[in-house]
């Protein structure tokens, strides 16, 4: 029989080991990765999700429409971390539904930021050339060949098989993994707005993860003085690096 100390010491020794990308990275990528895929469909509810719709709502509104699309884009880029923690809990018990969750769910946002690319040039057509010429660019290249469009099975599917091995795992009940799951359902593609269950969808990603991230950043000691103060520089200097870019464009060309 193992003394209690001992069982003790082996639990902190299971928390505080390293683990990419580590408690603070994850919890706070289930946290933030979803909630800014939300703000992003609500900035752009309001107009149809289709993609001529999308340039006019972009000519209209320029300001509303970069912060929305900039949001999604964000929040793809933010939850990849977070993904790779739940894949972790989950291959404690289920190392298949893991691997092949975790990987298809990343590829899944990969796919959505090569989109985000797409989109950012088609708005930029709206600002040099037109609305009429952008739609029309967008219209003939639609159906456009790129590598990325044949592994769109893989990049939904990748959310039911993170839920059945959550839900498998005790990690999710079974409510907050069919809400992960339903992220099936989230359209992909260029130019894709927000469509009326979209917002539901997400919302269901954030009631799926965003509590497991609490727990996360909960579970486990505080950062350290020397993990903080490198943490504040480097956002510091990003910071600094975003207002130079802004009063100085010309140095992004350099």
């Amino acid at each position: 029989m193992s003394h209690p100390l001992q069982e003790n010491s082996s639990h902190e020794r299971e928390n505080t080991a390293f683990w990419f990308p580590g408690r603070w990275i994850g919890g706070l990528s289930l946290i933030l990765g979803p909630l800014l895929l939300l703000t992003a469909a609500l900035l752009r509810i309001q107009f149809h999700y289709f993609y001529d719709a999308q340039l006019a709502a972009y000519a209209g509104h320029p300001a509303l429409i970069t912060a929305a699309y900039s949001c999604f884009v964000l929040g793809c880029l933010f939850l990849w971390p977070g993904i790779i923690t739940l894949a972790r809990f989950i291959g404690s018990k289920h190392p298949v539904l893991a691997i092949w969750g975790g990987m298809f769910t990343i590829l899944g946002l990969m796919g959505r930021v090569f989109h985000g690319g797409i989109d950012h040039m088609a708005f930029q057509l709206v600002n040099v050339q037109s609305l009429d010429l952008a739609a029309k660019a967008v219209s003939d290249s639609y159906h456009a060949f790129h590598i990325v469009r044949y592994f769109n099975g893989m990049m939904m599917f990748g959310w039911i098989l993170l839920a059945i091995g959550a839900y498998r795992s005790g990690i999710l009940g079974i409510i907050r993994s069919v809400a992960l799951a339903s992220m099936f359902f989230l359209p992909l593609g260029t130019l894709k707005g927000t469509r009326f269950e979209s917002t539901f969808l997400i919302l269901g990603l954030c009631i799926a993860l965003v509590p497991l991230g609490i727990k996360v950043l909960r579970d486990g000691p505080p950062p350290s003085r020397k993990a903080i103060i490198w943490t504040l520089v480097c956002v510091v200097v990003e910071s600094v690096s975003i207002v130079l870019s802004i009063l100085f464009p010309e140095l992004m060309r350099r």
